[in-house]
Protein backbone atom coordinates (compact mmCIF):
# COMPACT_ATOMS: atom_id res chain seq x y z
CA UNK A 1 0.00 0.00 0.00
CA UNK A 2 1.78 3.23 -1.15
CA UNK A 3 2.32 6.16 1.80
CA UNK A 4 0.06 9.13 1.51
CA UNK A 5 1.57 12.17 1.48
CA UNK A 6 -0.67 15.16 2.98
CA UNK A 7 1.20 18.00 0.95
CA UNK A 8 -0.62 21.94 2.30
CA UNK A 9 0.06 24.02 -0.58
CA UNK A 10 -1.50 26.51 -2.42
CA UNK A 11 -1.34 27.54 -6.70
CA UNK A 12 0.00 30.97 -6.07
CA UNK A 13 2.55 29.88 -2.72
CA UNK A 14 6.07 30.90 -3.89
CA UNK A 15 7.44 29.00 -1.64
CA UNK A 16 5.86 25.90 -2.90
CA UNK A 17 6.88 26.67 -6.24
CA UNK A 18 10.70 27.06 -4.97
CA UNK A 19 10.17 23.74 -3.59
CA UNK A 20 8.86 21.95 -7.07
CA UNK A 21 13.13 20.34 -7.10
CA UNK A 22 12.53 18.07 -4.11
CA UNK A 23 9.44 17.63 -4.65
CA UNK A 24 10.19 16.03 -8.36
CA UNK A 25 13.18 14.65 -7.20
CA UNK A 26 11.08 12.34 -4.58
CA UNK A 27 8.37 11.76 -6.57
CA UNK A 28 10.66 9.75 -8.79
CA UNK A 29 13.32 8.23 -6.26
CA UNK A 30 9.78 6.99 -4.83
CA UNK A 31 7.87 6.12 -7.82
CA UNK A 32 4.89 3.82 -7.06
CA UNK A 33 5.48 4.22 -3.08
CA UNK A 34 3.71 7.25 -2.74
CA UNK A 35 0.35 9.04 -3.28
CA UNK A 36 -0.44 12.44 -2.41
CA UNK A 37 -3.35 14.43 -1.44
CA UNK A 38 -2.91 18.30 -2.59
CA UNK A 39 -4.10 20.15 0.57
CA UNK A 40 -5.67 23.45 -1.03
CA UNK A 41 -4.52 25.70 2.08
CA UNK A 42 -5.97 28.79 0.61
CA UNK A 43 -3.85 31.49 0.73
CA UNK A 44 -5.62 34.33 -0.21
CA UNK A 45 -9.53 34.70 0.00
CA UNK A 46 -9.72 38.27 -1.07
CA UNK A 47 -6.21 40.26 -1.72
CA UNK A 48 -6.01 43.89 -2.19
CA UNK A 49 -5.41 46.81 0.41
CA UNK A 50 -6.91 44.93 3.81
CA UNK A 51 -4.50 41.45 3.09
CA UNK A 52 -1.86 40.76 5.51
CA UNK A 53 0.09 37.29 5.45
CA UNK A 54 3.20 37.22 8.20
CA UNK A 55 5.17 35.36 5.19
CA UNK A 56 7.21 38.07 3.71
CA UNK A 57 5.37 40.93 5.62
CA UNK A 58 2.82 41.21 3.50
CA UNK A 59 0.45 44.31 3.95
CA UNK A 60 3.19 45.54 5.72
CA UNK A 61 3.51 48.55 3.87
CA UNK A 62 0.96 50.88 2.07
CA UNK A 63 0.69 48.40 -1.01
CA UNK A 64 0.23 44.66 -0.58
CA UNK A 65 0.94 43.80 -4.31
CA UNK A 66 4.47 45.77 -3.97
CA UNK A 67 4.88 43.55 -1.08
CA UNK A 68 4.28 40.82 -3.39
CA UNK A 69 6.78 41.52 -5.75
CA UNK A 70 9.24 41.52 -3.16
CA UNK A 71 8.47 38.63 -1.69
CA UNK A 72 8.42 36.35 -5.38
CA UNK A 73 12.40 37.97 -6.26
CA UNK A 74 13.18 37.02 -2.60
CA UNK A 75 12.20 33.45 -2.78
CA UNK A 76 12.89 32.47 -6.16
CA UNK A 77 16.82 34.32 -4.85
CA UNK A 78 16.30 31.81 -2.20
CA UNK A 79 15.25 28.43 -3.75
CA UNK A 80 16.92 29.21 -7.58
CA UNK A 81 13.46 28.66 -9.06
CA UNK A 82 12.66 31.33 -12.14
CA UNK A 83 9.48 33.64 -11.61
CA UNK A 84 8.10 36.94 -13.07
CA UNK A 85 6.19 38.91 -10.56
CA UNK A 86 4.98 41.43 -13.00
CA UNK A 87 1.72 39.61 -12.73
CA UNK A 88 1.06 41.79 -9.89
CA UNK A 89 1.31 45.20 -11.80
CA UNK A 90 -0.42 44.23 -14.77
CA UNK A 91 -3.16 42.20 -13.45
CA UNK A 92 -3.05 40.63 -10.37
CA UNK A 93 -5.42 37.61 -9.57
CA UNK A 94 -8.26 38.59 -6.63
CA UNK A 95 -8.36 35.72 -4.81
CA UNK A 96 -6.38 31.76 -5.05
CA UNK A 97 -9.34 30.22 -3.78
CA UNK A 98 -10.51 29.87 -7.25
CA UNK A 99 -7.63 27.98 -7.80
CA UNK A 100 -7.32 25.63 -5.23
CA UNK A 101 -11.07 24.83 -5.95
CA UNK A 102 -10.16 23.91 -9.30
CA UNK A 103 -6.94 22.11 -7.99
CA UNK A 104 -9.15 19.81 -5.96
CA UNK A 105 -11.81 19.40 -8.77
CA UNK A 106 -8.69 18.11 -10.90
CA UNK A 107 -7.77 15.25 -8.25
CA UNK A 108 -11.22 13.78 -8.60
CA UNK A 109 -8.88 12.07 -12.11
CA UNK A 110 -6.43 10.98 -9.81
CA UNK A 111 -3.36 12.84 -7.51
CA UNK A 112 -1.33 12.70 -10.91
CA UNK A 113 -3.68 14.81 -12.93
CA UNK A 114 -4.21 16.87 -9.54
CA UNK A 115 -0.42 17.55 -10.00
CA UNK A 116 -0.24 17.77 -13.50
CA UNK A 117 -3.23 20.85 -12.86
CA UNK A 118 -1.30 22.11 -10.26
CA UNK A 119 1.61 22.74 -12.02
CA UNK A 120 0.68 24.44 -14.72
CA UNK A 121 -1.50 26.98 -12.83
CA UNK A 122 1.83 27.17 -10.80
CA UNK A 123 3.49 28.20 -14.34
CA UNK A 124 0.89 30.15 -14.97
CA UNK A 125 1.24 32.25 -12.17
CA UNK A 126 4.67 32.62 -11.23
CA UNK A 127 6.19 32.81 -14.21
CA UNK A 128 3.47 33.16 -16.97
CA UNK A 129 1.76 35.78 -15.64
CA UNK A 130 -1.72 34.45 -16.33
CA UNK A 131 -4.49 35.76 -14.60
CA UNK A 132 -5.67 32.18 -13.35
CA UNK A 133 -8.68 33.60 -11.23
CA UNK A 134 -11.90 33.12 -12.62
CA UNK A 135 -13.77 29.95 -13.94
CA UNK A 136 -13.35 30.47 -17.98
CA UNK A 137 -9.16 31.27 -17.33
CA UNK A 138 -8.87 27.89 -14.93
CA UNK A 139 -10.97 25.59 -17.19
CA UNK A 140 -8.92 26.25 -20.21
CA UNK A 141 -5.85 25.06 -18.82
CA UNK A 142 -7.51 21.76 -18.14
CA UNK A 143 -6.23 20.50 -21.89
CA UNK A 144 -2.87 21.32 -21.30
CA UNK A 145 -2.12 19.73 -18.26
CA UNK A 146 -3.98 16.60 -19.76
CA UNK A 147 -6.70 16.01 -17.36
CA UNK A 148 -10.35 15.53 -19.14
CA UNK A 149 -11.74 18.92 -19.52
CA UNK A 150 -15.33 17.52 -19.93
CA UNK A 151 -15.21 15.74 -16.60
CA UNK A 152 -13.03 18.29 -14.89
CA UNK A 153 -15.83 21.47 -15.71
CA UNK A 154 -18.54 18.70 -14.40
CA UNK A 155 -16.26 18.66 -11.44
CA UNK A 156 -15.84 22.63 -10.80
CA UNK A 157 -19.71 22.92 -11.27
CA UNK A 158 -20.31 20.66 -8.14
CA UNK A 159 -20.47 21.05 -4.85
CA UNK A 160 -18.52 17.88 -4.07
CA UNK A 161 -14.56 20.06 -4.12
CA UNK A 162 -16.42 22.97 -2.35
CA UNK A 163 -16.90 20.73 0.55
CA UNK A 164 -13.47 19.31 0.04
CA UNK A 165 -11.56 22.42 -0.05
CA UNK A 166 -13.51 24.04 2.54
CA UNK A 167 -12.17 20.70 4.91
CA UNK A 168 -8.72 21.03 3.12
CA UNK A 169 -8.83 24.83 4.49
CA UNK A 170 -9.70 24.36 8.01
CA UNK A 171 -7.03 21.51 8.14
CA UNK A 172 -4.44 23.54 7.20
CA UNK A 173 -5.41 25.75 10.12
CA UNK A 174 -5.01 22.81 12.53
CA UNK A 175 -1.60 23.32 13.79
CA UNK A 176 0.22 20.20 14.79
CA UNK A 177 2.31 20.41 18.06
CA UNK A 178 5.45 19.87 16.36
CA UNK A 179 5.00 22.44 13.72
CA UNK A 180 4.11 25.09 16.46
CA UNK A 181 7.33 24.32 18.53
CA UNK A 182 9.35 24.51 14.90
CA UNK A 183 7.95 28.02 14.40
CA UNK A 184 6.33 26.52 11.07
CA UNK A 185 3.35 28.57 10.95
CA UNK A 186 2.02 31.77 9.44
CA UNK A 187 -0.57 34.15 10.22
CA UNK A 188 -2.97 34.98 6.81
CA UNK A 189 -5.66 37.53 6.90
CA UNK A 190 -6.08 37.38 10.76
CA UNK A 191 -5.90 32.93 11.05
CA UNK A 192 -3.17 30.90 11.74
CA UNK A 193 -1.88 28.41 9.24
CA UNK A 194 0.66 25.66 8.62
CA UNK A 195 3.62 27.20 6.57
CA UNK A 196 3.51 26.21 3.21
CA UNK A 197 4.87 23.84 1.60
CA UNK A 198 4.31 21.22 4.49
CA UNK A 199 3.89 17.53 3.97
CA UNK A 200 2.51 14.75 6.66
CA UNK A 201 3.57 11.38 5.23
CA UNK A 202 0.73 8.64 6.60
CA UNK A 203 2.48 5.39 6.99
CA UNK A 204 -0.02 1.68 6.99
CA UNK A 205 -0.42 1.64 10.24
CA UNK A 206 -1.13 5.66 10.99
CA UNK A 207 2.05 6.86 11.80
CA UNK A 208 2.39 10.47 10.54
CA UNK A 209 5.77 12.03 9.41
CA UNK A 210 5.58 15.94 9.73
CA UNK A 211 7.86 17.95 7.53
CA UNK A 212 6.52 21.55 8.08
CA UNK A 213 7.71 24.83 5.80
CA UNK A 214 10.55 24.86 3.56
CA UNK A 215 13.04 22.09 3.87
CA UNK A 216 15.90 20.46 2.26
CA UNK A 217 15.18 16.71 -0.23
CA UNK A 218 16.98 14.91 2.84
CA UNK A 219 14.17 15.64 5.11
CA UNK A 220 11.43 14.51 2.28
CA UNK A 221 13.55 11.52 2.06
CA UNK A 222 13.96 10.42 5.78
CA UNK A 223 10.00 11.00 6.18
CA UNK A 224 9.08 8.77 3.49
CA UNK A 225 11.36 5.87 4.75
CA UNK A 226 10.13 6.52 8.05
CA UNK A 227 6.11 6.06 6.62
CA UNK A 228 7.02 2.42 5.34
CA UNK A 229 7.96 3.76 1.53
CA UNK A 230 11.00 2.28 -0.42
CA UNK A 231 13.38 3.99 -2.00
CA UNK A 232 12.98 2.39 -5.80
CA UNK A 233 15.14 4.87 -8.04
CA UNK A 234 18.38 6.31 -7.31
CA UNK A 235 21.45 8.53 -9.35
CA UNK A 236 20.83 11.34 -11.67
CA UNK A 237 17.19 12.20 -13.90
CA UNK A 238 19.12 13.43 -16.91
CA UNK A 239 17.47 16.11 -18.50
CA UNK A 240 15.62 14.84 -21.30
CA UNK A 241 14.32 11.75 -19.36
CA UNK A 242 13.32 14.38 -16.78
CA UNK A 243 11.13 16.42 -19.31
CA UNK A 244 9.78 13.00 -20.56
CA UNK A 245 8.85 12.63 -16.98
CA UNK A 246 7.20 15.80 -16.04
CA UNK A 247 6.55 17.70 -19.54
CA UNK A 248 8.53 20.69 -18.31
CA UNK A 249 11.61 21.48 -15.74
CA UNK A 250 13.49 24.31 -15.05
CA UNK A 251 17.14 24.53 -14.36
CA UNK A 252 17.12 24.38 -10.65
CA UNK A 253 14.72 21.25 -11.08
CA UNK A 254 17.72 20.11 -14.02
CA UNK A 255 20.29 20.22 -11.01
CA UNK A 256 18.43 18.50 -8.30
CA UNK A 257 16.96 15.42 -10.90
CA UNK A 258 20.14 15.27 -11.86
CA UNK A 259 22.68 15.53 -8.99
CA UNK A 260 24.62 18.51 -10.50
CA UNK A 261 26.08 21.66 -9.90
CA UNK A 262 24.83 24.61 -11.91
CA UNK A 263 27.37 25.08 -13.99
CA UNK A 264 27.78 21.76 -15.99
CA UNK A 265 24.13 20.98 -16.13
CA UNK A 266 23.33 24.59 -17.75
CA UNK A 267 25.83 23.39 -20.24
CA UNK A 268 23.93 20.58 -20.78
CA UNK A 269 21.06 22.14 -21.32
CA UNK A 270 21.52 24.48 -23.46
CA UNK A 271 24.15 21.47 -25.61
CA UNK A 272 20.45 19.74 -26.35
CA UNK A 273 18.93 23.06 -27.29
CA UNK A 274 21.21 23.65 -29.76
CA UNK A 275 20.73 19.92 -30.95
CA UNK A 276 16.40 20.88 -31.07
CA UNK A 277 16.32 18.47 -28.15
CA UNK A 278 15.12 21.10 -25.92
CA UNK A 279 13.32 24.13 -25.96
CA UNK A 280 13.99 27.09 -23.98
CA UNK A 281 11.52 29.19 -22.87
CA UNK A 282 12.41 32.53 -21.00
CA UNK A 283 10.91 33.02 -17.58
CA UNK A 284 12.22 36.42 -16.71
CA UNK A 285 14.74 35.50 -13.59
CA UNK A 286 15.60 31.99 -15.25
CA UNK A 287 14.61 29.71 -17.63
CA UNK A 288 12.30 26.68 -18.77
CA UNK A 289 12.87 23.88 -20.69
CA UNK A 290 10.22 21.95 -22.41
CA UNK A 291 10.13 19.58 -25.60
CA UNK A 292 11.12 20.95 -28.92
Amino acid sequence: MPVQVRYFTDPACSWSWGAEAPLRRLMWEFEGQLEFVWVMGGLARKLGSGYRDDDGNIGAGPDCFADLMAHWLNVAGETGQPCDPRLWTEGPIESTYPACLAVVAASEQGWEAGYRYLRRLREGLMYGRRKLDNRSALLAEARPAGIDAERFEIALDSNGPLETLSAHIEEARTIPEEARAAGKLSHTEGRERLSFPSAVFVGADGSRHGVYGWQPLEAYREAALAAGAEQVNGGPLEPEAAVARFGSITTREAEVLAQRPGPPICAELWRLAAEFRLRPVRALTGTVWERP
